[in-house]
């Protein structure tokens, strides 16, 4: 049986499971985004592109709780994100996965042991268990056993990714939160990581969210993409959408020289 293809998984019918409204979030006097709405659907690959400093991360980090915002509301899992206690907070935590950008391992743990840290935050288990459920981990994003007992310095590039998404996925997540995933990569190792998204995202039926400046990325694993510009989503959709948008933005990024439009046309040129 043939994998969905992107934009065959979205079903924009369902109600969304992260959905923000309104929102605002700056610094100082510096407002990094105003009035931004987004939604993003169950069982999805969301691709979020914008232009550098234009507040990517930002947003995600605002869905996660880690930077406040001024104004606005966050829904994740049908719940207001500033509704929860403590007890509450845990629980959603532990439906969410991130990969950041460097991959943020502790440097002075194994691969086993940083996959481990969010087992040891949130369950009670033993620790034969939490072994098992590691090296399956690492199976799962396509490492070989022996980078279990290995340190992030030893690590190439690719193989620091992989292990940041076992981290990601260490409790079995329902949304995972990708950020640059495929930055750092050559093209072989880029599309073998894009891949390996779409394989898990598949299997797992996970929800992933994708802040990426990658084209290739958007192009060949995002069922939906959001572009953000001044300090909103200014269009959104499969990508025949964002190549239709007529946003100066949006149509440099897609359009522009490095754009695969172009590459297209130089080819049916020649």
């Amino acid at each position: 049986m043939d994998a969905p293809s992107p934009s065959s998984r979205t079903d924009t019918s369902r109600e969304p499971i992260i959905r923000v409204r309104g929102l605002e979030v700056g610094f100082g006097t510096n407002t990094i985004m105003k009035d931004l709405d987004l939604d993003v659907f169950p069982g999805e690959i969301l691709g979020f592109v914008g232009g550098s400093g234009q507040g990517k991360s930002v947003l995600t980090r605002a869905i996660l709780g880690l930077i406040p915002k001024r104004a606005g509301k966050i829904e994740v899992f049908d719940r207001d994100i500033d509704s929860l206690d403590d007890m509450e907070r845990r629980a959603m935590e532990r439906r969410w996965g991130v990969l950041f950008q460097q991959g943020a391992l502790f440097s002075a743990l194994t691969v086993k042991q940083n996959i481990q840290v969010p087992m040891r935050e949130h369950l009670d288990l033993p620790e034969k268990l939490m072994d098992d459920l590691a090296m399956l981990k690492i199976d799962m994003v396509g490492l070989k056993a022996d980078a279990a007992d290995k340190l992030p310095s030893e690590l190439s590039g690719g193989m620091i990714k992989r292990a940041s998404l076992a981290r990601a996925l260490a409790l079995d997540p329902d949304i995972v939160f990708l950020d640059e995933p495929t930055s750092g990569l050559d093209p072989i190792g880029a599309a073998d990581f894009d891949e390996l998204i779409a394989t898990l995202q598949r299997t797992l039926g996970l929800t992933v969210y994708m802040v990426t400046h990658d084209l290739d990325s958007l192009y060949t694993v995002c069922d939906r993409i959001a572009a953000l510009a001044d300090g909103k989503v200014v269009c959104e959709g499969p990508m025949r959408t964002l190549l239709e948008s007529e946003h100066p933005w949006v149509r440099s990024y897609f359009h522009g020289k490095r754009s695969r439009s172009v590459e297209a046309g130089a080819k049916e040129g020649a």
